[in-house]
């Protein structure tokens, strides 16, 4: 995985870096309630490699967020389900790294968290709503699918 992410300004910072502007930009209006999300879109490209993108999105609710993407390209992708399995495990792996560095620091605002599936009940992907659901509940975490899934079909689609 790469060790960097990219911010919405053009940064390279580490996830130790995200979390202190995830906590800097909750900070600056605690009052406020806040969503963290996490999700994967991937392209496949020419020959069986695939280009995927993990956003981590911080939403101030009612007004606005911030967000952090890296992309990965990885070999030996042959079919969608492939894809799309790999799409939520990069996004849990990601998650629980974020939580991990979250709970060094006390006394943050209040947050949702979620974890983003690009899939939903119209196309392909349709198959797969309860496996892909399943895994990112067994992991503890709330799962959101399209049209709900922004990080992963707007946020992390925007750098496929």
């Amino acid at each position: 995985m790469p060790e960097f992410l990219n911010s919405s300004f053009g940064l390279k910072l580490t996830i130790v870096q995200v979390v202190e502007e995830v906590i800097r930009f909750m900070k600056a209006e605690p009052k406020r309630n806040y969503k963290i999300t996490i999700g994967t879109d991937s392209q496949r490209l020419p020959g069986k490699v695939a280009d995927f993108v993990t956003a981590i999105v911080i939403h101030r609710v009612g007004n606005g967020g911030r967000y952090f993407w890296r992309r990965l390209e990885l070999q030996k992708v042959h079919v969608l389900r492939d894809r799309i399995i790999r799409e939520v495990l990069m996004s849990l792996e990601l998650a629980k790294k974020l939580l991990l560095e979250l709970e060094q620091f006390s006394s943050l605002p209040a947050f949702d968290f979620e974890i983003h599936a690009d899939i939903g009940e119209n196309g392909p992907t349709k198959a797969m709503i309860q496996e892909v659901v399943g895994m990112i509940r067994a992991n503890n975490f709330a799962a959101k699918t399209k049209p709900e899934s922004y990080a992963a079909s707007n946020v992390a689609d925007r750098h496929v």
